[in-house]
């Protein structure tokens, strides 16, 4: 068993901090945090889509602030094809609307707020990674 990577404080603060903001979003916006509705929004809505551009934007930045005050520094590298990775995002986006949310989604907001079916999506979701990395290792 690998504990090097068994990390509960900073876990629980990570997830204290995306609970935060969900709840901030909600009460600022009256709406629940999940990407692929907010990204959605952003290319379609009229009225909230400075809001949801903001809220993406910040996506985008978070990794820069934090590599600033970071000591160990955020190392990220490319090995697929950007064809690859660009047919897997529109899969991902498909499966979002045929699902009617995303893992943020239905992971954070729905289960928060116990909805039956974000319980369902968040477990399904949770097995075909887990089968995805299975097969992938027996590869």
């Amino acid at each position: 068993m690998n504990i090097v990577n068994f990390t509960p404080i900073p876990a629980f603060t990570g997830g204290l901090i995306i609970g935060l903001a969900v709840v901030v979003f909600f009460l600022l916006n009256g709406r629940l945090v999940g990407i692929s509705g907010i990204a959605s929004n952003a290319l379609t809505e009229k009225e909230n889509k400075f809001d949801n551009l903001l809220f993406l934007l910040g996506l985008i930045i978070a990794p820069f602030i934090y590599s600033l005050f970071s000591t160990g520094g955020i190392n990220i590298s490319i090995s697929n094809s950007y064809v690859l990775m660009i047919a897997a995002g529109l899969l991902v986006g498909i499966g979002t609307r045929i699902s009617g949310g995303c893992t943020s989604g239905h992971g954070i907001s729905g289960i928060g707020r116990f909805s039956l079916r974000s319980i369902v999506a968040t477990i399904t979701f949770m097995i075909v990674g887990i089968l995805t990395v299975f097969v992938k290792n027996l590869l």
